[in-house]
């Protein structure tokens, strides 16, 4: 069954929107759609002429249809496919080549006639490009249009790449690429913004306009701004996915948090009547407060009725009854003490007093999440007695760029020269690797040597942390989860042995707590699959008696932070501790300055980290709560 939370039309909305819990369940939502057209089609003996995507969002559409393809017999005989863009110059072998993405996504795994599907050129002459588009909407025209469009959505509304200021009746065309596009685009460019084209040849916003339906997929709180901007805002070129507006037949297809900007999400009780439980109404009130600028204890009846809040004020019947709950929920969320504070009352505390020395698993995806994302956290369990493990689960080999594998392998044969040592198999693998980076071209894959020595990096900065923050290394277990070595940006899907590793090693410490990176939003994202994995084992050990006394708490990643109304654990941190916390960070070299894969944001970690928790605290003490330095923050999951 579907795990729909809303799909009926909606007011304040003027596109049609159905948000899903799980962007997996969205995606067959879509590929059920795709391949019942292709089925209706091919019962009337027609072709079925579809327009596809590529990035991150569709790729689980495809993976379905896929799956359809080889299990329910799925023919894709009589599809023709229209790809939306291709960065320009581009190579349809390189591994950024749209051509090469759909087809390890999509095209070699079904039976499409190779001559029936269509993707720009990237590596056509620029005085060519002209002609090639009015040949591409030609050809589109010559099958009746578009019968289905698939689309994705950028960060700043981009829709194929008609960036902001294209207009609804631009055609397909050779277009200049958004600095912000090019920046978001780094991951696939082994993250040097250098190598990302500047150009991209697009089909035009009228030719989207023109498919017969449209259906856009967002996922994650990234896009959540522009969904909403594009679903309640006015049409304008500055957000080019607004002109969906105007089709007559439309869908965005979105994820929790992709929706969070949306009024009957961000605002529920503006659009419709809603339970005024405790959760329901610390959002609202935190959210009155902040935006009002007021203190909790200091808002009034009249800042409730004036607000579309005048339900919640008739339930409690004055505003300081609520007022005092919301405080106090705040208040008891603040703790010094994240393994529970001994000997104490912990009935107002968001961890329990026993046992007073806890066995703890920090779970952490990439080799330095666990320093970045609860530093502080990590240095107090620790300095308070606990028996803290930390549990790497990728080896995180492919942010470390080609420079500074090639300065560590330079290292090691150094060494052994300097001092005699002759291990011919260690100095094969290492010159070998060597070798490799330095002819290695855009189109290749690290070879195993090279992820080797890249995961060598990865390993020795984790020991690095742990040894600063006081743990033995013996409390580091590297566990290598299978799915994540692929060497390819694009990894494997999550699979039994991946979630029997995080099983193991929880049987084995037996912990009363857990932490774990709590980023639910992309399905794609190494961070999503490591808490997949987590999740299945912990729910797989449910029967044992020591997981009943276990508790999950969920932290979140470098670029974002829980809503201040989510937070069930806030965990403060003194000037000092913030300097601690990003001396740890400063341990994972390889990731500092020029980091690989480092997005949109040019902050470097550490910065992005502190600016986080600063702001965490900052907003406590806007709600009038006391002011901190800086907090971390959690949520818990009940399994």
């Amino acid at each position: 069954m579907e795990k729909i939370l809303f799909k009926e039309p909606i007011a304040y909305e003027k596109i049609p929107t159905r948000i899903f819990l799980d962007p997996k369940d969205a995606s067959k939502s879509v590929a059920k759609e795709i391949a019942d057209l292709i089925r209706s089609k091919a019962s009337e003996g027609k072709m079925c002429v579809l327009g596809l995507a590529t990035g991150s969002s569709p790729k689980t559409v495809y993976s379905e249809l896929i799956r359809m393809h080889k299990e329910e017999g799925l023919s894709f005989k009589n599809v023709i496919s229209f790809n939306l863009d291709e960065y320009y110059p581009m190579e349809q072998d390189a591994l950024q080549s749209y051509w090469r993405f759909m087809r390890e996504q999509l095209f070699d795994h079904v039976d499409i006639p190779k001559e029936n599907y269509f993707i720009p050129f990237g590596d056509i002459p620029q005085s060519e490009i002209g002609e090639f588009c009015k040949s591409y909407e030609a050809k589109i025209d010559s099958l009746g249009g578009l019968d289905f469009q698939l689309l994705g959505i950028g960060g700043n509304g981009h829709i194929g790449f008609n960036e902001p200021g294209s207009l609804i009746n631009s055609r397909t065309r050779l277009m200049m690429l958004d600095h912000s596009t090019r920046v978001a685009a780094t991951m696939d460019f082994g993250g040097e913004l250098i190598k990302v084209p500047k150009k991209a040849i697009t089909l035009g916003v009228s030719k989207i306009m023109q498919a017969k339906r449209v259906v856009l997929l967002a996922w994650g709180e990234r896009k959540s701004q522009m969904i909403a901007d594009a679903v309640e805002g006015s049409v304008s070129e500055h957000n080019p996915s607004s002109y969906l507006q105007t089709h007559s037949n439309v869908l965005f297809v979105v994820d929790q948090a992709a929706a969070s900007d949306l009024k009957r999400i961000k605002s529920p009780w503006l659009v419709e009547d809603v339970v005024w439980d405790s959760k329901m109404t610390k959002k609202a009130v935190c959210g009155l407060a902040l935006e009002l600028k007021k203190p909790v204890l200091k808002l009034t009846n009249k800042d409730y009725n004036d607000n579309g809040l005048s339900d919640l004020l008739a339930s409690y019947g004055q505003a300081y009854e609520i007022n005092i709950e919301v405080f106090n929920q705040l208040q008891h969320s603040i703790t010094g003490w994240p393994g529970g504070k001994p000997n104490a009352d912990d009935s107002k505390r968001p961890e329990r007093a026993n046992p007073d020395r806890k066995r703890v698993i920090i779970f952490s995806p990439h080799p330095d999440d666990d320093i970045i994302s609860m530093g502080g956290t990590f240095q107090r369990l620790v300095d308070q007695g606990h028996e803290v493990h930390v549990a790497y689960q990728t080896s995180g080999n492919i942010a470390v760029s080609d420079d500074e594998a090639l300065r560590f392998i330079d290292f090691v044969v150094d060494f052994n020269t300097q001092f005699g040592i002759s291990n011919t198999e260690v100095k094969d693998i290492f010159e070998n690797a060597k070798r490799f980076l330095q002819t290695k071209k855009d189109s290749e894959l690290d070879t195993p040597e090279v992820r080797h020595v890249k995961g060598l990096i990865r390993k020795g900065e984790a020991k690095n942390t742990c040894r600063f923050v006081g743990i033995p290394i013996q409390n580091a277990h590297f566990l290598n989860m299978p799915f994540y070595e692929t060497g390819k940006i694009q990894k494997a899907p999550l699979g039994p042995k991946d979630v029997e590793v995080i099983r193991d090693l929880i049987e084995e410490i037996k912990p009363h707590q857990i932490f774990a990176a709590g980023d639910l939003a992309d399905p794609h994202g190494t961070h999503k699959v490591c808490l997949d994995a987590i999740m299945e084992a912990v729910k797989s050990l449910g029967d044992k008696d020591f997981m009943k006394e276990c508790w999950v708490w969920l932290y979140r990643g470098a670029w974002a932070e829980w809503e201040i109304h989510e937070i069930e654990m806030a965990v403060p941190m003194s000037p000092d501790q913030v300097i601690q916390k990003r001396l740890g960070i400063f341990k994972h070299q390889s990731q500092k300055d020029g980091v690989v894969f480092q997005g949109s944001d040019a902050r470097e970690f550490w910065q992005r980290a502190e600016e986080r928790n600063n702001m965490t605290a900052e907003l406590y003490n806007k709600l009038g709560l006391a002011e901190y330095e800086a907090m971390e923050a959690f949520v818990r999951w009940h399994h």
